[in-house]
């Protein structure tokens, strides 16, 4: 699905390009496919020159849960003294936080093709192995404790979504009481490799210069819309392209 992808990359951007082949879940569990990848990047970082490559001008990237995994090994590179340093990463569309599913963008997006929103966490549950009985109770947040809550809400929060995202229909939902068993079974989602966007600021801040896609119609579009504000926030140069007319899977 992604060679002919990776060959255009390669060809209109003069790069070498490396794809990673990871493990895939259910039948490889969480997190395997992120030690995959962080593997093989700190196997290229260690060997760059050995492809002809500058060890100083190496860039990581991935759409949509690749995106995800992405973003989780440039934030676990950031404390490698071993290593050089990555020149940038690429985010497109990614899946990044677990604490708010009704943001303006899953609530406008829910029924668009590719990703519905259900499907989403569907996806994401199958991914760290958890019961999908429980998606209404993570619609509705009961996965998300009080202190959670108010750790995650200066950083996830429609608050942060600019104004014209919310032109298109949006509606403040209803804050539900957590429940405690549900919060125990979702602990692994809020591990910032499922969910980047909830990295603490010590890692966000060291993190190299990012492009981050977002497209209008996605339910992940203010996933990335946070996580770049967070990154500007702490000094991070962010280049940002959103697709006004695009949608999930539109690579």
């Amino acid at each position: 699905a992604y060679e002919r992808k990776c060959r255009y990359f390669c060809r209109k951007t003069n790069s070498v390009v490396v794809s990673v082949g990871y493990r895939l879940a259910p039948k490889h569990p969480f997190p395997a496919q992120f030690e995959d990848c962080l593997t093989a990047a700190i196997h290229f970082l260690r060997t760059a020159q050995d492809h002809g490559v500058d060890p100083s001008r190496i860039v990581i990237c991935g759409d949509s849960s690749g995106g995800t995994l992405t973003a989780a090994v440039a934030q676990a590179l950031v404390n490698r003294r071993d290593l050089p340093k990555l020149r940038a990463q690429i985010l497109i569309y990614p899946f990044l936080q677990c604490v708010d599913f009704n943001l303006p963008s899953y609530q406008q997006n829910e029924r668009v093709p590719i990703l519905l929103k259900e499907r989403t966490l569907v996806l994401g549950l199958k991914y760290v192995n958890i019961d999908l009985g429980m998606i209404k109770e993570l619609f509705k947040g009961c996965h998300v404790s009080e202190d959670q809550r108010l750790k995650y809400q200066k950083w996830v929060s429609p608050d942060y979504i600019p104004h014209e995202f919310k032109t298109r229909g949006y509606k403040p939902s209803p804050t539900y009481l957590p429940s405690k068993e549900v919060c125990e079974v979702a602990k692994p989602m809020f591990d910032p490799v499922f969910s980047p966007l909830l990295a603490e600021d010590s890692v966000i801040a060291q993190l190299p210069e990012t492009f981050i896609l977002t497209c209008e119609f996605d339910v992940l579009r203010d996933d990335g819309l946070l996580y770049k504000k967070r990154l500007e926030d702490h000094g991070v140069k962010v280049t940002w392209c959103h697709l006004q007319e695009g949608f999930h899977g539109t690579v």
